[in-house]
């Protein structure tokens, strides 16, 4: 009760101070609506330890116009806008928003971006990158899901994202260098081919750390030597990042 109290009390601080984007007019838009409210109450919570105070107008926008019923199966679509993650099949999940978001945030894009994800899932992290970048290039080693994900993100509309089903480990060499890097998965350190194919002064997001153990999300940036000054921003869980067996990674889709 006390953690609720709390986030309730920072989310009305905050309302006056900070844009509060409405999402569009969907059949569970006041869902989505307290979805954003506790993103911003989240994000305020854990200020301390990711040095974000106040997510970006534009992250915030983005988070609210990616509608993530539409990212989800139909089962669990009724708690899509839940700030939990969610079952998509295949032993995968879609990200808690509040930790989509935060991720996001901290890429700092640029409108003129080009971003690698790593993990595509069902779509949605693709999509809310697809809203602030100009490229987005998101690999997903699960077949089923980046076949569904390349579908449902062409029939969004988002044309700036590609798919591609292989290795996430070997990145998209043809496409690099990235400005931003994100991954969905967790390595247990930074892959050293997704560093290369960031650029200088680039950011990379990223979860470290084994399974059923403490993970910490990290942020690093590409200094001028080519070598990655991180930080951790906070602890996380999310499921093992997996390398592809006897696949030269280059099954592309395009939406």
């Amino acid at each position: 009760m006390a953690v609720v109290t709390l986030a309730t009390t920072v989310a009305m601080t905050l309302d006056a101070a900070e844009p509060r984007p409405a999402p569009g007019n969907h059949p569970m838009a006041k869902q989505h609506q307290a979805m954003l409210d506790a993103i911003r109450a989240d994000t305020a919570d854990t200020a301390s330890w990711t040095g974000r105070r106040a997510l970006k107008p534009s992250v915030l926008a983005a988070m609210a116009k990616v509608e993530r019923h539409r990212f989800v199966p139909d089962a669990e679509a009724p708690y899509a806008y839940i700030n939990r993650p969610r079952s998509i099949g295949h032993g995968q999940t879609i990200s808690q928003p509040f930790i989509v978001a935060l991720m996001t945030e901290l890429l700092d894009l640029e409108p003129t971006d080009r971003v690698l994800e790593v993990g595509a899932g069902s779509g949605y992290q693709a999509a809310v990158l697809a809203e602030l970048a100009r490229e987005v290039f998101t690999i997903e080693i699960v077949e089923p899901l980046g076949r569904a994900a390349a579908m449902r993100l062409k029939e969004l509309g988002y044309a700036n994202v590609q798919v591609r089903i292989g290795d996430g480990f070997k990145g998209w060499p043809e496409a690099a260098p990235f400005d931003a890097v994100i991954v969905t998965a967790a390595p247990e350190q930074v892959p050293e081919t997704l560093a290369e194919q960031l650029k200088i002064g680039g950011r990379l997001v990223i979860p470290l750390g084994k399974q059923w153990e403490p993970q910490t999300l990290q942020r690093c940036v590409k200094g001028e030597n080519g070598k990655l000054v991180c930080e951790n921003k906070l602890s996380v869980a999310f499921v093992p990042m997996v390398r592809g067996r006897g696949d030269d990674g280059r099954r592309h889709l395009r939406p």
